[in-house]
């Protein structure tokens, strides 16, 4: 990823940030950061503010106050990316005016404008064909149309045509979705090759977090900051979580010290007075005497129960400082008995089956009982379409698919949500007959308790979304025994990632997930590895990344 020259001492500085969107809801307020040289990771859960921040950098959204310094050109690539399919590639990358007044000069046409157009820049389309081959694009002609192209490839045509711009900073915004494993190569071995400039990356990639020199955390309106890549960033949080839980536990323990301590300060109270009520009694002391003994005793008590009250209350908030350091990184934990099947059941079969759309010419296959099957392959080989196929929702142009047992289907969309509806509606909606009360405690398991049953789907997070979506999927009624999953690791923060593993490790039917998050697909238990060529090919994990090798070698 080469990008000279670079301006001297680029940086990118937040001063006193603040952001709020339309309707007044606060993103940042008074955020200060300085972002220098290297590769950054920029990580944080969903709905903390990172593609926001990065919008901001990139000066496509205005702060409500503070201010955004760079240092040197920028270049941003922006999450959701749309380019027009009627472009040409070389339109799409910016250098067809140049091209073009190279094409006249080499015929004769020595006008200024020319020279002006191609400036110094006389090896461009050199550079050009040698960036789109280290993307692994290199068979892309320039004069190719971007509709031709598949969705990841756009993606990286358009980070070449950031690189080519040569920027000082280079902003990434979730750069691998929707990316195949071989194309997700490509874009790690551009950021191994970053060496200079600044290089932010938003994502929730552990293979392309591994390769920045340092993760910026976002959480609750401020950054933390981390030396080293993803694993070394795990490392030192549950360093600080083990150090975060001894302060509680010393903190909890503190505050029934100082509990137990201001009751025996005031039963000791209680019987001074007791014992100065009797004394003044049985001496019979003038009144103005006992009064006075009364009030100086009283005096007495209440500094003494004030000192202790206000101990407890110290304590207190050391606790709640303490217990605001522990992360809420909830697990799902849900019994789902109904999803399990039998070890020699037919789950699915696929016999000579040609979807409509995508590389699969004639697919055989056979599910069963509980296996847990990953579909990898290249974008445009058809993952999605062979889903859509199996669900019913795509009629084959040949051959036939069945399904033996209840099949539930999670999109990429996850538009099997009525965004009117609560979430605990969306779940009965798809689990007919089942009680209220059985939905609500279930929905509990799903992290959604009490009154969040009730939230909107509209109204939710990225990662709430995500949740409650699985849980109207796999708490439908029939039971799914056979669970279908596209792309899910897609736009999901960690913790969220987390709580799908922990969410399947309850499941006990058949699996079948198409993905490129291998880290993912490991973590899950997968029994069988299938690539979508032109044939279902049974392969394995270890062939995967020996697939992913060879293509980086070529």
């Amino acid at each position: 990823m080469a990008n000279n020259p670079i301006t001297p001492g680029v940086s990118v500085t937040c001063s006193a940030l603040s952001f709020q969107w339309p309707d007044g809801t606060t993103v940042f307020d008074g955020l200060s950061l300085s972002i220098g040289r290297g590769r950054t990771g920029l990580v944080g859960t969903n709905g903390t503010g990172k593609s926001t921040l990065l919008r901001l950098l990139a000066g496509g959204l205005r702060p409500s106050r503070g201010s955004v310094t760079v240092s040197g050109s920028l270049a941003y690539l922006p999450q959701n990316l749309t380019l027009d399919t009627a472009l040409r590639v070389e339109e799409a990358l910016g250098i067809a005016e140049r091209r073009a007044a190279l094409r006249a000069i080499e015929a004769g046409d020595v006008s200024e404008e020319h020279f002006e157009t191609v400036g110094d820049d006389w090896d461009v389309e050199e550079r050009t064909l040698a960036t789109l081959g280290s993307l692994g694009l290199g068979d892309v002609e320039l004069d190719r149309t971007v509709g031709e192209m598949s969705g990841g490839e756009t993606v990286l045509l358009r980070l070449a045509a950031l690189l080519l711009e040569r920027p000082d900073v280079l902003l990434l915004d979730e750069p691998t979705n929707n990316l195949d494993l071989f194309a997700r190569r490509r874009l790690y071995e551009a950021v191994d090759s970053w060496r200079s400039g600044v290089l932010v990356v938003v994502s929730h990639d552990r293979d392309l977090l591994e390769r920045v020199d340092r993760i910026a955390e976002l959480r609750s309106g401020a950054v933390s900051w981390y030396g080293g890549g993803w694993s070394a960033y795990e490392e030192a949080l549950a360093t600080q979580q083990e150090a975060a839980g001894r302060m509680l536990r010393a903190a909890e323990a503190d505050v029934r010290r100082q509990k137990r301590e201001l009751e025996e300060t005031q039963i000791k109270v209680a019987r001074r007075e007791r014992h100065s009520k009797k004394m003044d009694a049985q001496r019979r002391a003038p009144r103005i005497v006992a009064g006075e003994r009364k009030r100086s005793a009283q005096e007495s008590a209440d500094k003494l129960r004030g000192l202790q009250e206000d101990r407890l209350s110290e304590a207190r908030e050391r606790r709640e400082e303490a217990a605001d350091a522990i992360r809420n990184d909830a697990e799902i934990r849900v019994s789902l008995p109904h999803t399990a099947v039998p070890a020699g059941r037919t789950v699915l079969s696929l016999h000579e089956l040609r979807p409509r759309f995508g590389k699969l010419h004639a697919g055989n296959l056979h599910v069963h009982g509980p296996e847990r099957i990953a579909l990898v392959g290249r974008n445009g080989a058809g993952k999605t379409t062979l889903l859509r196929t199996l669900t019913g929702e795509l009629a084959p142009l040949s051959g036939e698919a069945k399904t033996f047992v209840p099949l539930r289907f999670l999109p990429q969309r996850l538009d099997v949500l009525d965004e009117e509806l609560s979430v605990a509606a969306n779940v009965a909606r798809m689990a007919p007959g089942i009680t209220d009360n059985h939905i609500r405690s279930q929905l509990a398991r799903f992290l959604f308790k009490g009154a969040r049953a009730e939230q909107p789907a509209g109204t939710l997070s990225g990662g709430e979304r995500f949740r409650a979506a699985l849980a109207a999927t796999m708490l439908a009624a029939p039971a799914p025994q056979l669970l279908m999953l596209d792309e899910p690791t897609n736009n999901l923060d960690m913790a969220s990632v987390r709580q799908l593993t922990s969410a399947l490790d309850s499941y006990q039917g058949a699996l079948l997930i198409a993905g490129h998050d291998l880290p993912f697909l490991e973590s899950v238990g997968i029994t069988r590895w299938l690539l979508l060529a032109e044939e279902l090919q049974e392969t394995t994990a270890e062939e995967v990344r020996d697939l992913l090798e060879a293509s980086e070698a070529s």
